[in-house]
């Protein structure tokens, strides 16, 4: 914007005077004017602009009043009142210049105003040129401030260190004149001492041994001032004091100062230093060193990963795996080595091998033998076996007084049942009942194994019967002593003596023959004679001197196991040795778990249970198998080590029955016809029950026919059950238990055939049926006669024709022949045509004529003899 001034040339300033004659006037104090102002796009403005004149006026000495006027050039009045004056009027006389430089510059033509406007931006340009010159000084004056200010504090801290190494210094300068004076002073005393006595000691004689006690540890003389941890306390540490490892280079490190490399003292090693130098030499000679290879006995089982076999040994991975390399085994560290291979890895890092098999886990799960001291005596586990229906299950009833009979189905003991009984007495005597029936071998077999005393029940009407003989081998075999029961001496057939000449042929004489055997005559249903048969039972244990330790973790076998709803897996288990507690830990076979609950023989919940007591256990994780010996443990990590090597191992097993090679035979006999198989699953009520099943399906199953059993297990059907028997197309055989409601339902879309039993020989019988019709029909020749050929004729569009004579029997038309030629059999076929005469017949007896044609065989000649017979299938049983 400019300003342009359009008012007249001020003239200069007048005094007060009368212009015109007659006339009195002031002079104007302000002067007014136009100001024109300039806008972008030429846009202007008119502005006035008034100019205000002050007059200061000062009073003299007189006290008149004087008016200041200011003057360019002249001196400064020192009155504060004449200098405001100036300065207003130089303010005034700067506003009048600044107009006329206005008013000219609108005179001046557009040449001059554009020079003008460059020397004003070159002004400009140099103005900020300036500015920017200015703050780079100001700026460099400002770093070059810092620096100097850091270059102090810097130069201050190196003093201080300088003066902290020269009193360090100064005080180990110290401590070691005081260490040399000391070491004098004491050698001066002992060479005193050792003139006075005459005696040179081992320490006189090796003044490096003696010992000098200098403010710290005995034996542990330093001239060192301080250590490094009194050196972090007063600061930091110096870096030219670092002590450099061991092989590096001894040179001054860190950073070199003025007074250090003016100081001429040189550093020397400490006494401690050296003392620890020495030792160390001393430890080397003597094989003492730290670095000495340790070597371990390194346990390896027959199979071990890279990685398990290196912390073993406490070496690296890396090192292991290279042995192996050089070996040309290339394995990861999570790659498994055999044994043989861990024993050549092991040797060569110089360790001492020592191999474990994985069956080494059960060492110590049944406990050592007990002292004579601790045993005690216990009740006899007594076992009574017989044939089936002969009374074994009614006389424990009698013994108890209760009644069992009637809750078994069929009349007959399919469980093992384990009872104690308080006799008249005092004494308890334990029972198992084992059942009679030919399928449950198995069970008679365990219960003569965990027993002491067998009691051998036989009917006196029937004698002995084929499970007789069978209990009484296993009686044998395990080497416990019979007592005969002659049960049923209430019949009327009753024969006792009978059966005392039979036991004669089974090798048991009883005491009536001069034998050992005792034998009672009882009836279980009258309950004679069963004090008597008590009496022989405490007589037999008195002998047996039956005892055990009481006071020991409990062992002893499963007599019978099965699932419940709402309980779970219910075990019956005879304490053998020990005292089983609620809240122990036991494993039995591969199942393990913790005793919840224990209840007696009678149902009463006991806490505690000793040696020859039965008891059902309530905790285990599944149903164990009967017979598998049990045990207590003493955490749950060993217990499950012990389930978890025994369920591998029968795993492993089963494996090895069901190879590629048996797979594949059976596979060939399948397609060839000459095998075929029953696929069941059995689900049972108790683990004896499915194992008495299984047992049987093998006695029965042929090269033929065959019964595989699919799945096993103990509880109701359920409906993984139904769709495994669906897919395998088995028949499910239920044994004391039923389908739950989804199962039943899969089983009626599926039409999965299932059977329920309740008595074990229905079961047997029904496999035996079912494998029957599966077996082959037997083909079974018929002879029906012989023909003679007499003569043979060519037929036109029929063949050769056998002009024969029946010599035996008769031919019927459609039976099969042979052709006889010299009583060797050369063809055999069927007959296509049977002619006499030229009528078509159905059969020709002895002594008449025929012709014969055969089916696809024309070779035939005189005196042929032609057979014929007829082919029957018979059906097969087992």
């Amino acid at each position: 914007m400019t300003e342009q001034t359009e008012t007249e040339e001020q003239k200069p300033k007048g005094k007060l005077t009368l212009s015109r004659p007659g006339r009195l006037e002031l002079n104007k104090t302000i002067k007014a004017g136009q100001v024109r102002q300039s806008f972008s796009h030429g846009r202007s403005k008119s502005v006035a602009v008034e100019v205000r004149r002050k007059r200061t006026f000062k009073q003299s000495a007189d006290g008149a009043m004087t008016e200041v006027r200011a003057v360019l050039g002249e001196p400064e009045v020192a009155d504060e009142t004449t200098v405001a004056v100036i300065e207003d009027e130089a303010a005034t006389e700067a506003a009048i210049e600044k107009a006329r430089k206005a008013a000219a510059l609108h005179a001046l033509t557009e040449e001059e105003k554009a020079a003008r406007a460059r020397a004003l931006s070159g002004a400009k340009s140099a103005e900020s040129e300036y500015e920017r010159i200015a703050e780079e000084a100001a700026r460099l004056r400002l770093e070059h401030e810092t620096e100097e200010r850091q270059l102090a504090e810097e130069a201050g801290r190196r003093e201080e260190e300088e003066t902290k190494r020269r009193e360090e210094e100064e005080e180990r300068e110290h401590t070691e004149e005081g260490a040399a004076r000391n070491a004098a002073e004491q050698a001066a005393r002992l060479e005193a001492r050792v003139a006075k006595t005459g005696d040179a000691s081992a320490e006189m004689a090796d003044p490096g041994k003696v010992k000098l006690k200098i403010g710290g540890r005995d034996g542990a003389q330093t001239n060192e001032p301080e250590d490094t941890a009194s050196r972090s306390k007063r600061g930091r540490t110096e870096p030219s004091k670092l002590t450099p490892k061991r092989g590096e280079s001894r040179r001054r490190a860190g950073r070199l100062t003025i007074a250090q490399a003016l100081d001429d003292h040189e550093r020397t090693r400490s006494l401690a230093s050296l003392r620890r130098s020495r030792e160390r030499e001393r430890r080397a000679q003597q094989g003492l060193d730290g670095t000495v290879k340790i070597i371990r006995d390194v346990v390896v089982p027959e199979t071990i990963t890279v990685q398990e076999l290196a912390n073993r040994m406490a070496e690296r991975s890396i090192d292991v795996i290279k042995s192996l390399m050089n070996m040309d085994v290339m394995a990861t560290a999570t790659q498994t080595i055999d044994a043989d291979i861990a024993e050549v890895v092991v040797s060569e890092f110089g360790h001492t091998f020592k191999r474990v098999s994985e069956a080494d886990v059960e060492i110590g799960f049944l406990g050592e033998a007990d002292s004579e001291e601790a045993m005690h005596p216990r009740p006899p586990v007594v076992t009574v076996m017989g044939h089936v229906d002969h009374g074994k299950t009614s006389l424990l009833d009698a013994l108890r007084s209760t009644d069992v009979v009637s809750g078994e189905a069929g009349g007959i003991t399919q469980h093992i049942g384990a009872y104690q009984v308080q006799i008249r007495s005092g004494d308890r005597i334990t029972f198992i009942d084992t059942p009679g029936h030919a399928a449950f071998t198995a069970m008679r077999a365990r219960g003569a194994n965990v027993t002491d005393i067998v009691i051998l029940v036989v009917a006196a009407d029937d004698g002995i019967m084929p499970q007789t003989v069978e209990a009484i081998d296993h009686a044998n075999a395990a080497k416990v002593p019979i007592i005969v029961a002659i049960n049923k001496m209430d019949r009327p057939d009753a024969d006792s003596t009978r059966v005392r000449n039979e036991l004669l042929q089974h090798e048991l004489v009883v005491e009536e023959l001069g034998g050992d055997i005792l034998a009672v005559e009882i009836s279980a249903i009258e309950k004679t004679n069963l004090d008597k048969l008590e009496e022989a039972i405490v007589l037999q244990a008195e002998i047996l001197e039956l005892k055990a330790n009481f006071d020991r973790t409990a062992e002893g076998v499963v007599v019978e196991a099965r699932l419940e709803s709402g309980r779970g897996a219910v075990t019956t288990l005879l304490v053998q040795r020990g005292t089983l507690k609620v809240g122990d830990i036991i494993v039995a076979g591969s199942m393990y778990g913790r005793v919840r609950a224990m209840n007696s023989d009678v149902g009463e919940k006991i806490d505690t249970a000793g040696p020859s007591s039965p008891v059902e256990v309530i905790g285990l994780g599944g149903t164990p198998d009967a017979g598998d010996e049990f045990a207590v443990v003493d955490s749950e990590a060993r217990a499950r080590e012990l389930t978890e090597f025994r369920e591998r191992r029968a795993r492993e097993e089963r494996t090895a029955i069901t190879s590629r090679g048996t797979l594949e035979t059976m596979f060939d006999q399948i397609g060839s016809g000459e095998s075929q198989e029953l696929a069941i699953l059995i689900k049972a009520d108790a683990q004896g029950s499915m194992e008495a099943i299984q047992n049987s399906a093998q006695q029965i199953s042929t090269d033929e026919v065959s019964v595989r059993v699919l799945h096993s297990g103990v509880g109701g059907v359920n409906e993984s059950d139904v769709t495994l028997a669906k897919a395998s197309n088995a028949m499910i055989v239920a044994f004391n238990v039923r389908a739950n409601p989804q199962a039943r339902e899969l089983l009626a879309q599926n039409r999965v055939d299932i059977r329920y039993y309740s008595i074990i020989y229905e079961v047997i019988d029904d496999m035996k049926t079912m494998l029957s019709d599966m077996l082959a029909p037997l083909k079974r020749e018929n002879f029906l006669g012989n023909a003679k050929v007499l003569e043979v004729f060519n037929i036109t569009k029929v063949g050769r024709i056998a002009g024969c004579q029946i010599t035996d029997g008769m031919v019927k038309r459609g039976a099969s022949v042979r052709l006889l030629r010299d009583d060797i059999v050369i063809h055999q076929g069927s007959l296509s045509t049977l002619k006499r005469f030229k009528d078509e017949v159905r059969e020709v007896r002895e002594g008449f004529e025929c012709g014969m044609a055969f089916e696809n065989y024309q070779d035939l000649k005189v005196d042929d003899v032609i057979e014929c017979f007829e082919v029957e299938e018979v059906a097969r049983t087992l």
